[in-house]
């Protein structure tokens, strides 16, 4: 059985850092593109940064770009999320996701597996 399985959100204060985890497990992911969403209560889940196979191309929404980067272990069939800066707006619950492509981009239904989320919560 396949699984995504996200760790490491919590509350913090403004202008602290987090590292979200995503853990993946049933199968190797380390040929498909990994990606971060997030969705804030009554809002749509958006996209949040999205990574190659090989972590030779990323992308970041207009909204993070600068704070978050993300990153990958293949060894680890894992992906982080690493959040600096943070702000009120990014609390959110967090989903990790997979696609199976070597690289793809902000749209949700590019991506064919999900995690159950994380919340992250920044406090003001």
């Amino acid at each position: 059985q396949v699984q995504l399985v996200e760790s490491g959100g919590g509350l913090v204060q403004t202008g602290d850092s987090l590292r979200l985890s995503c853990a993946a497990s049933g199968r190797t992911f380390s040929n498909y593109a990994r990606g971060w969403f997030r969705q804030a209560p009554g809002r749509e889940r958006e996209f949040v940064a999205t990574i190659s196979w090989n972590g030779g191309r990323r992308l970041y929404s207009d909204s993070v770009k600068g704070r978050f980067t993300i990153s990958r272990d293949n060894a680890k069939n894992t992906i982080y999320l690493q959040m600096n800066s943070l702000k009120p707006e990014d609390t959110a619950v967090y989903y990790c996701a997979a696609a199976r492509t070597s690289y793809s981009g902000s749209n949700n239904d590019e991506y064919d597996y999900w995690g159950q989320g994380t919340q992250v919560t920044v406090s003001s």
